[in-house]
């Protein structure tokens, strides 16, 4: 299995892939020796792009913990920056080494998209020097009024050229995506530098015509590189909204709205109830934060040592690889901001293992999946999810955090018997003990957990979160000297160039999601859609959560978990608080299936990105990445019914709903796998199931009924094993 190259030899989509599909198709490209000429430019541009992206992060870390910025400015700041970056890394399609020859088509839409951005950006530039340099003097007349539609226009024409014709060459910059860089440049410098007034005028008539053309040029950048990054999915739930803003004079009933004029809706979603709402305002803080410190552990191997620490310690067990999975990517998982990407992170080493101790190539695909998908419902970070949500909710951080322990355990430990069953089933044994790392010598470098401690310890003791992630990478950095992968300033640079590559995805999803949440704050939609539910509930919140559930999967299949939970919290949430259901329930609730999303066919992106690496079938791999996760589908419903496993309760409820929990979904695991102390016929599974389903409540009679069914299955079993060898 090769390990997964760097970012920029896979470029792009094909306006079919998604970037989970991108990222795996790493691990197989071919790539063919470049003639020297093209090895020197390429290195050329390799090292432009590295120093771009390590400024990108130094940037950040710097705003974040020494010269802090504006707000809105330090928002357009991450927004701009990731967006040049995304352009100039990310082609419009998948590169390869055969040198192309322009068709005069592509040359003249690039001539004109060329004169219509940099004829913007002379007057951005122009008017930016009048107000900065010259001591605010007016702009001239051609610079406010003319800039906008040349620059909108060139920018629509760079981006229909990518799509035609796309510069397929690895060696050189595309010209394409270099006109698109500055045009976002002229956009978000536009916007920048009206960030004051525009804060005032957006929305609102006396909006200038200059504030729309930017806007809409940032818009269309943004979904442009949502489009390479994340594939169509996201791009498509976004042009519907976008679409719904202007046609909802003419849409029947609850959709109907007086609709809104460009000028007025544009300048609207770049504002901190759009583009720059709650999703940006944490990618461009938390989100960037922990990337990067996973980037540092990455970049140090301080990483990997999690990962052979627990092939030491159960690598030998039976199914010791996929119990391996779960720890490894479950610990990462946490900290990387994207269930895909950690199973294209972690997967790399975890997959082969499993298929080596007999696990099909389809199962150790699922397997890791499952996994990484619950990195991003485990505490303290919940892969920025409990940021996000703190934003959203205005509910105190630590307080989200010490309410999700218990589910995130519950869900890890579901698959840590799904995972256990199947290697019964299958009688599968560990690896030997001579292909381990050793145990007894890395006890001795247990010092490589500092940076974990160090910010779980940071955390409890009430420092910021920034400081603490901040501490956190330090610590990482101090670790490694005790190792042979010292952090010098070769590895620092790495690190923090990676951090930005990392990043990057989550940038353009977050801000495309703004634009959803935007709409949605601007039309009203989420009011009545609560009202919708509200009475297609009649009242009920079972029924209510289980239209939460389904709206909350939907949304999230092919966007990421952060994208996806921002907007259906924005959409579903009111409503289902409204029928009385506390908001911390309601919000985990959503956020928990939201991240489920990643395993749920038909669209099920962390398996898609475990197919690719075990080179199973992409559907047969997500249909059995569900069935891995399915137990744990109900564990919203659990912390619904006993506000106990949210740990608020007495001590004795807390314990009682825990083990319950715990027994129940072993039942439904069991159920699942068609194992109990041997083969299970239907009939068992089916009594193995209710009395799984019974635990749900947290009651002590359906408790009582879940255990007697147990029991009785027990009994069943025994009696079926004693009987065997007579017959």
């Amino acid at each position: 299995m090769r390990q997964p190259s760097d970012p920029e030899t896979v470029m792009g989509d094909d306006h079919r892939q998604s970037l989970i599909e991108q990222e795996t198709a790493r691990a197989n490209v071919d790539e063919e020796p470049l003639s020297a000429n093209q090895r020197d430019f390429d290195g050329t541009r390799n090292w432009v792009i590295a120093i771009l992206c390590a400024s990108y992060t130094v940037f950040h870390l710097a705003v974040m913990n020494v010269y802090p910025l504006e707000t809105w400015a330090y928002r357009l700041s991450h927004v701009g920056g990731g967006l040049a970056l995304g352009f100039l890394l990310y082609s419009s399609t998948r590169f390869s080494d055969a040198v192309s020859k322009r068709s005069p088509l592509s040359m003249a839409l690039l001539a004109l998209a060329g004169a219509g951005i940099l004829y913007g950006f002379a007057g951005v530039a122009a008017i930016w020097i009048n107000g900065t340099i010259l001591g605010e003097r007016l702009p001239p007349a051609w610079a406010m009024q003319s800039f906008g539609l040349p620059l909108a226009l060139g920018t629509g024409l760079a981006i229909l050229n990518g799509w035609l014709f796309p510069d397929r060459n690895r060696a050189r910059f595309d010209a394409g995506d270099v006109l698109l860089t500055i045009a976002t440049i002229a956009a978000i410098g536009y916007i920048i530098f009206f960030a004051r007034q525009l804060q005032l005028r957006a929305g609102m008539p006396m909006a200038l015509p200059g504030d729309m053309w930017a806007s809409i040029t940032g818009v269309m950048l943004i979904i442009e590189l949502t489009r390479r990054l994340a594939g169509m999915a996201l791009v498509i739930i976004a042009g519907v909204f976008v679409a719904y803003a202007f046609l909802g004079p003419w849409l029947p009933g609850i959709f109907q709205h007086r609709g809104y004029d460009a000028k007025r809706f544009f300048s609207y979603i770049f504002t901190d109830n759009g583009i720059l709402s709650a999703p940006i305002a944490i990618s461009s803080t938390y989100i960037i934060l922990f990337v990067v410190f996973a980037a540092f552990l990455q970049t140090t191997r301080v990483g990997e040592y999690f990962v052979n620490l627990a092939f030491a310690a159960a690598g030998h067990k039976r199914g010791g690889p996929a119990k391996v999975a779960i720890f490894a990517s479950g610990l990462m998982g946490m900290i990387n901001g994207t269930s895909a990407g950690n199973v294209v992170a972690t997967g790399s080493l975890t997959i082969p293992m499993m298929k080596k101790v007999g696990y099909k190539p389809q199962t150790s695909a699922s397997v890791e999946a499952a996994a990484s998908t619950g990195g991003q419902i485990m505490p303290p970070i919940m892969g920025a999810g409990a940021f996000i949500m703190a934003e959203i909710t205005g509910i105190a951080y630590m307080e989200i955090v010490y309410a999700a322990i218990i589910p995130a355990v519950i869900y890890f430990i579901s698959v840590y018997f799904m995972v256990d069953l199947a290697a019964q089933k299958a009688d599968m044994k560990g690896l030997p003990r001579d292909q381990l790392p050793k145990l007894n010598v890395l006890i001795k470098q247990v010092y490589l957990f500092s940076p974990i401690l160090v910010l779980i310890g940071a955390l409890f003791a009430g420092y910021s979160v920034i400081r603490c992630g901040t501490y956190a990478m330090m610590a990482a950095a101090v670790v490694s000297w005790f190792t042979p992968h010292a952090m010098g300033p070769a590895r620092l640079f790495h690190a923090l160039d990676q951090g930005a590559r990392m990043v990057l995805q989550l940038v353009a999803v977050c801000a495309t999601a703004g634009i959803i949440v935007g709409v949605i704050a601007l039309t009203g939609i989420g009011a009545r859609f609560s009202t919708v539910l509200l009475s297609l509930a009649d009242q009920s919140q079972i029924f209510a959560l289980f239209f939460a559930m389904v709206v909350s999967i939907i949304l999230g299949m092919g966007m990421p978990t952060t994208a996806a939970y921002a907007v259906a919290a924005s959409v579903i949430a009111p409503g289902v608080i409204n029928l009385g259901v506390e908001p911390l329930v309601a919000h985990l609730f959503i956020f928990y299936f939201a991240v489920m999303s990643a395993i749920t066919p038909p669209v099920a992106l962390a398996a898609y990105a475990g197919s690719a690496l075990a080179g199973s079938d992409p559907v047969r791999t997500s249909v059995e990445s569900f069935r891995i996760g399915l137990a744990a589908f109900v564990v919203p419903y659990m912390f619904f019914f006993s506000p106990a496993m949210l740990l608020d309760g007495a001590w004795h409820e807390i314990l009682h709903v825990a083990v319950t929990a715990v027994i129940g979904v072993y039942l439904l695991s069991c159920a699942v796998q068609g194992w109990f102390l041997g083969h299970a016929n239907m009939v068992l599974r089916g009594l193995l199931a209710l009395g799984g389903l019974s635990m749900i409540a947290g009651g002590w009679l359906s408790d009582g009924i879940g255990i007697g069914v147990a029991a009785l299955c027990f009994f069943i079993q025994k009696q079926t094993h004693t009987a065997a060898p007579q017959d």
